[in-house]
């Protein structure tokens, strides 16, 4: 069953990288949110500084839902979703290999490329890498919240806007403490492993219950 999830996971990746897939698009986004805040905000680079981690989360979480609408979608249309219910692997298995490819086109690259993007919102060394880390640690959440939603909308066209209603309350938790990680680590009064490890649950969380959630959703229409 592992090899058949590689297999799954290797799959997704070639197509993302076939067809342009969503990281690219996600990555853009979300320098297109970063970079219109400081304008929209002025020229305080205190003021920037202090939300700045805040920015990031929330330009992270509006970036993940590119293509999200589109991580079941395409599989149920063109029929391999079938194949995939009907083969040996179990289908919380492909839900598993599915949100990892996601992620690893998605949310990985938000997480590397945002030391950089930190620079457009002043923030300083210390506030990039706790907010890379939170970010690491609290994406992998926001697939998994997402794939839930994905898998309801799967036989909905242009379910894109259903999507984001479904899920964005759920990645608020997420949101939070993964700002509040990156706040603490300058300074806050709360320790920055409390927050972090919150988030870290939080994800494992996601993990289990988005994986259960989104192959049950796939199983309702049979």
């Amino acid at each position: 069953m592992t090899r058949a999830i590689f297999a799954l996971i290797a799959r997704d990746l070639r197509l993302a990288g076939r067809v342009g897939g969503s990281g690219a698009l996600s990555l853009v986004f979300f320098l297109m949110i970063v970079a219109l805040v400081p304008f929209a905000l002025g020229p305080d680079l205190n003021l920037l500084s202090r939300i700045g981690p805040a920015i990031l989360w929330l330009a992270a979480v509006l970036s993940t839902l590119i293509g999200l609408d589109r991580l079941f979608q395409a599989d149920e249309e063109d029929g391999s979703l079938d194949l995939m219910s009907a083969a040996p692997v179990p289908l919380e298995g492909v839900v598993l290999a599915k949100v990892t490819a996601h992620w690893l086109t998605t949310g990985l690259p938000l997480a590397l490329a945002s030391p950089l993007f930190g620079l457009l919102v002043a923030l300083d060394g210390t506030a990039m890498g706790a907010t890379a880390l939170t970010l690491l640690a609290g994406t992998p959440a926001l697939s998994f919240i997402g794939a839930v939603g994905a898998a309801l909308t799967a036989s909905i066209r242009r379910g894109g806007l259903i999507l984001a209603v479904l899920v964005l309350p759920l990645m608020i938790p997420s949101l939070i403490f993964g700002v509040s990680a990156a706040q603490a680590a300058t300074g806050g009064t709360v320790p920055f492993l409390v927050p972090l490890a919150v988030l870290a649950a939080l994800t494992l969380i996601a993990a289990v219950v988005g994986t259960l959630a989104a192959a049950a959703a796939l199983r309702w229409p049979e």
